[in-house]
């Protein structure tokens, strides 16, 4: 019987596995027939982008069925991989062969599927990390949501409608119906649609945020952990999109782009399977200090070769060289002084644990009493780790 039961949610899950792993495999022909790149998505999100929330959300599916927090990410990718293939589509047919691709009214009434995936990915924030509102008073805010989303997507598949009955369906190099804009003074009303829709969405997703702030502030064991995971996720979201931006088109930006883009769900997934929760603090604690190394080390090697060729008059090869050197001369020293204050911030465990250890080192110099000494590790052992029992054993001479 138990397996009964579970075999509907592994079912479910392997379907919807199978169908996202064939749009995004069928995001590549379908770019190369628009003459696109995979990153040229128009409107909807870039598969690289919402592939991570996919695959957290069929993991977290597959492991915890009851919590519908996986079944909504889940859905959020698949409708934003839609999406971008139905841009890549539309782009083909009705931009390049000019309808004459099979199906390509099907592409434009799929294409934006990207709204739907957002507000799901949004809802999945608020939700978190048990797939139920916090409490009666937010019922409100997801009612709005749901309400504003729904308008949107009934509006725009109204729009979408008529233009395909009216043979009048010219679209943009993204593969958005012209349409949709929002710019046809004839629809005074779907203009009012947008105006509301994208506030509405951007201060739900910022409401939701703040209201896990809040709560992380006030909460404590375990779920103080769960957030903690949220909150680390989205911050590294949101820089790693800043970085990539301010970074261009330099190989940086993939590296940013692609941290920004698994950040926030790898940290709802870690967090709602409680995997190794403990080692939140380490992690937040790493990626500051390297993020912190990196910038200086970048500074100190810019301004040496600033330096170097424009005031120093040296040729230019020379100047990269010695500011190579001298960066790399400088990543142990930096990383460590660093370290130690990221730590004592925001992994004070460690860094109360490091400074017992040196100074029971620096106790053990002198000492001579084998008594003394032994309490005194048992103490350092106790404070630092917290076992639930300690023995220590000496050898005899």
């Amino acid at each position: 019987m138990g397996r009964d039961r579970r075999a509907g949610p592994e079912a479910a899950v392997l379907a919807c596995g199978g169908t996202m792993l064939a749009l995004v495999i069928a995001a590549v022909p379908l770019s190369r027939l628009a003459q696109q790149s995979l990153n040229a998505s128009g409107g909807s999100l870039p598969v690289w982008v919402v592939a991570p929330f996919g695959i957290v959300g069929l993991v977290v599916a597959w492991r915890r069925p009851g919590n519908p927090l996986g079944w909504i990410m889940l859905g959020g990718a698949l409708f934003g991989v839609l999406s971008e293939d139905a841009s890549f589509y539309t782009v083909a047919d009705y931009r390049l062969r000019h309808g004459g691709l099979p199906l390509g009214w099907l592409a434009l009434l799929a294409q934006p599927g990207w709204a739907p995936g957002i507000m799901l990915l949004g809802l999945a924030v608020l939700l978190f990390p048990d797939g139920r509102l916090p409490t009666s008073r937010w019922r409100w805010l997801a009612r709005a949501y749901a309400v504003v989303g729904l308008c949107w997507i009934v509006g725009a598949l109204v729009l979408t409608v008529r233009a395909i009955a009216g043979h009048h369906t010219p679209v943009d190099a993204g593969g958005n119906l012209l349409l949709l804009s929002g710019n046809d003074p004839a629809d005074a009303w779907w203009n009012v649609v947008q105006w509301v829709f994208f506030p509405v969405l951007a201060t739900c997703w910022l409401a939701s945020l703040t209201r896990q702030a809040f709560a992380f502030r006030h909460a404590t064991g375990e779920r103080r952990l769960q957030l903690k995971w949220l909150l680390t996720g989205s911050a590294l979201a949101f820089t790693g999109i800043a970085l990539a931006i301010l970074a261009g088109g330099t190989p940086l930006s993939t590296v940013f782009a692609l941290v920004g883009a698994f950040a926030l769900p790898v940290g709802i997934g870690v967090a709602i399977l409680r995997y190794r929760l403990f080692d939140i603090d380490r992690i937040i604690s790493r990626t500051m200090a390297y993020a912190i190394v990196t910038g200086l080390l970048v500074g100190v090697y810019a301004g040496l070769v600033l330096l170097a060729t424009h005031v120093l008059s040296v040729k230019s090869p020379v100047a990269v060289a010695a500011a190579t050197l001298a960066a790399a001369a400088l990543f142990n020293p930096v990383r460590h002084r660093v370290q130690r204050v990221v730590d004592r911030r925001f992994n004070r465990a460690r860094y109360d644990a490091d400074a017992a250890v040196a100074a029971f080192a620096a106790r053990l110099q002198d000492a001579v009493d084998l008594d003394a000494v032994s309490e005194d590790l048992a103490g350092v052992v106790t404070r630092s780790l917290e076992p639930a029992h300690l023995s220590v054993w000496m050898r005899e001479p």
